[in-house]
């Protein structure tokens, strides 16, 4: 299974910490963040990775080379202008098709990672997740965090149920960044800058969405406060 991390957003509520770094690469307890997520991915079992950048990613490039050092093969997506999810993701389909990268029909999922998230779940849950045949994608959610005290979505047994504006619900969840997704997700996509949650919010109508609890520590680390809290959180478990 190959594996995407979404690495190319600008990172504007850091600033002014992405003015000079791109946010995966901001440390966290001694190392960039996006290197958090390849030790564990690396852990977990897999090996060929692509990185979507555009801010500042010759810096990405040059800080995790090829990917050897962690016994990864790093591919890169490099984006003159930053694509957005879906966007970014139908750029680096060639490579995501599990079999031969030329192999348009193979519809064999991949995990998407969102590089701005920190975690401490073992991988190996997506490596052993298997898709049903009629779903495109199964989410990982996490309880609401609070600045996303509305969540995103239900999880009603194993199916995903989008939320419209106007329903509120106290069992809502948040989705966590982490996916396993199929090729053909993009069905009837082109090339161009958009977002992948609409794509998701449409399979969901169609019930082709699983999702499961992701059972371990998260932060989305989106603003500097939640990156010192989590700096503090970490030198607080390596100290003890």
């Amino acid at each position: 299974m190959k594996v995407m991390i979404l690495a190319a957003g600008r990172g504007a509520r850091m600033a002014p910490l992405t003015d000079s770094c791109p946010k995966p690469l901001l440390p966290i307890a001694g190392k960039p963040l996006i290197v958090h997520h390849l030790e564990k991915l690396a852990a977990a079992g897999f090996q060929d990775i692509i990185i979507n950048h555009a801010w500042l990613g010759e810096q990405i490039e040059q800080t995790l080379g090829n990917g050897q050092q962690w016994g990864l093969r790093i591919h890169y997506s490099p984006e003159a202008q930053a694509l957005e999810t879906g966007g970014g993701v139908f750029q680096a389909l060639p490579f995501l098709r599990n079999a031969q990268d030329t192999d348009e029909e193979n519809d064999e999922p991949f995990l998407l990672v969102n590089g701005d998230v920190w975690t401490e779940w073992d991988y190996r849950h997506a490596r052993a997740m298997r898709l049903a045949k009629d779903d495109v994608a199964a989410l990982w959610l996490v309880p609401n965090p609070e600045h996303n005290s509305k969540g995103d979505f239900l999880l009603q047994g194993t199916r995903v149920i989008d939320l419209s504006e106007n329903i509120s619900d106290p069992d809502t969840l948040t989705f966590s960044g982490i996916s396993l997704l199929r090729p053909s997700l993009w069905e009837g996509r082109t090339a161009g800058c958009y977002p992948l949650a609409p794509m998701l919010r449409q399979a969901m109508q169609n019930n082709a969405v699983s999702g499961s609890l992701l059972e371990a520590t998260w932060v989305d680390v989106g603003t500097p406060q939640r990156l010192a809290a989590l700096e503090q959180y970490l030198t607080s478990e390596i100290a003890h």
